[in-house]
């Protein structure tokens, strides 16, 4: 078999599965929009953060929360992610600006110290918060909140291992019920849409 057609069997390849995600991605979108997916139970959180504790129920009134579970080692969705939070908080005027409160969840506690998250959520604004716990206290919010993560070793790597995580942004009140669960997009519109409903409806 020539190179030639060996790469071109690659791309082939290549594109039979970007459009196999494609079509689940869409699915899943229509039964979301269907009502056909079950939201996740949600509920209180109380972590270590670089503010101190951080914990839902401690929100102040009429105060929301942004939830995004990543790491700092993540080498594209997570930045992406907290960059779209900070865009959407730039879009708001000052009194929805204060209701909103943008935390990242690190589900990576081996290497992600208070230290270091509060270093890397500085770059996206003050107003951000790192939080991350023991890996109990993540897993059991993991499961209420429907987040699935995985360590993938990485040998070739500067870094031993990558964490492929769940990727959508949750906005949520202080009894940590979730209002809105947002897909992972490059630009803000999704998730400025998302915010701009649920802060009409809560006033």
């Amino acid at each position: 078999m020539s190179h030639a057609t060996r790469k071109q069997r690659l791309w082939i390849a290549l594109g039979g599965v970007t459009v196999a995600v494609a079509l689940v991605v869409i699915w899943w979108v229509q039964q979301l929009r269907n009502g056909d997916v079950e939201m996740p139970q949600g509920g209180p959180i109380t972590l270590p953060s670089t503010t101190g504790e951080f914990s839902l129920a401690e929100l102040g009134d009429n105060q929301l929360a942004v939830l995004f579970f990543g790491y700092t080692y993540c080498p594209d969705v997570c930045p992406m992610s907290l960059a779209v939070m900070r865009q959407t908080l730039a879009s708001l005027d000052e009194s929805q600006r204060k209701r909103l409160v943008p935390v990242l969840i690190s589900v990576d506690p081996e290497r992600d110290t208070l230290a270091r998250l509060e270093e890397y959520v500085g770059y996206f604004g003050p107003r951000f918060i790192g939080a991350t716990g023991s890996q109990a206290q993540l897993k059991d919010i993991a499961e209420r909140y429907g987040v699935i993560w995985r360590k993938v070793e990485t040998p070739d790597s500067a870094m031993d291992y990558s964490v492929d995580h769940t990727s959508s942004l949750y906005i949520v009140d202080r009894e940590g019920e979730i209002l809105q669960r947002v897909l992972y997009s490059p630009t803000p519109h999704a998730l400025t849409a998302a915010v701009e409903q649920v802060l009409g409806k809560t006033g």
